[in-house]
């Protein structure tokens, strides 16, 4: 395949966790202009049905599939409806994720084990239930959530970091596993971006003229423009690509 038809999704089904808001729905979305069919994943059917109705009427289907990432249960159920009854899953966007913030000596064991649960778990869990279903196949495309976290600390979210760390690794891991069934496993990684996650942030004045002067960019990202990764990560422009982790973060992790 060359020429644009390298960047199509035509044909193919991508199912994103974490989809009902922020980035990604802006990455359902952005596929969905490429011509994948989207199925839609988060806990609230009704969010999930809401942020459905956004999309553009002239891009090919979008459908719902409310369950709880986390349940290891729930995904195996909740993916194994998907493939019977809307057909196969191409594509898979590990993108569910939560943030929490507290001095490290005072960080609470139940936000400890929400971090893990939603950012680590989740992603080893519909990772591996949609994996199944790829590798007789012989065919499919992995992209995880990172984060600049994967490699970068900051004061008040280690645990966020160790997460987002792990994903890493856990990518490496499940592109040497399964590479070899003719699967792509690789992470994407989001600098600072302007969303509901980091609203707070972005409200600070002192902290974005900080980020400001430390990135290379010299702003915040905006979502849209983490769509052109994912959509590389998810075609076949990126077939022998695997264990890889693209940075979107306007330069932050290679400048001092």
């Amino acid at each position: 395949m060359t020429g644009p038809d390298l960047f199509s999704l035509a044909g193919h089904r991508a199912l994103l966790t974490g989809a009902s808001r922020g980035i990604g729905l802006t990455l359902a979305k952005g596929l969905a202009r490429y011509g994948a069919e989207v199925v839609l994943n988060g806990r609230n059917e009704e969010a999930l049905k809401v942020a459905r109705a956004g999309f553009d009427p002239g891009l090919p289907p979008v459908s719902v599939a409310a369950f709880d990432v986390t349940d290891q249960n729930a995904v195996e159920e909740g993916v194994g409806r998907i493939e019977k009854e809307m057909g196969p899953i191409d594509i898979l966007i590990n993108n569910a994720g939560i943030q929490r913030r507290a001095p490290l000596e005072d960080f609470s064991r139940k936000d400890w084990d929400d971090l893990i649960s939603t950012n680590l778990n989740a992603v080893f869990f519909v990772g591996q239930a949609v994996a199944r279903h790829m590798i007789p196949r012989a065919r499919g495309k992995i992209v995880n959530i990172c984060s600049v976290q994967s490699e970068l600390a900051r004061p008040g979210i280690a645990p966020y970091t160790a997460t987002k760390g792990a994903v890493r690794n856990l990518t490496r891991g499940m592109a040497t596993d399964w590479g070899r069934h003719g699967l792509q496993i690789n992470g994407l990684a989001p600098g600072y971006f302007a969303t509901e996650m980091t609203e707070r942030l972005v409200a600070d004045e002192g902290f974005s003229e900080w980020l400001s002067k430390r990135t290379p960019a010299g702003r915040w990202g905006q979502v849209d423009e983490l769509v052109g990764a994912a959509v590389f990560l998810s075609s076949p422009a990126s077939s022998f690509i695997n264990g890889h982790m693209l940075m979107v973060d306007g330069g932050i992790s290679i400048s001092l």
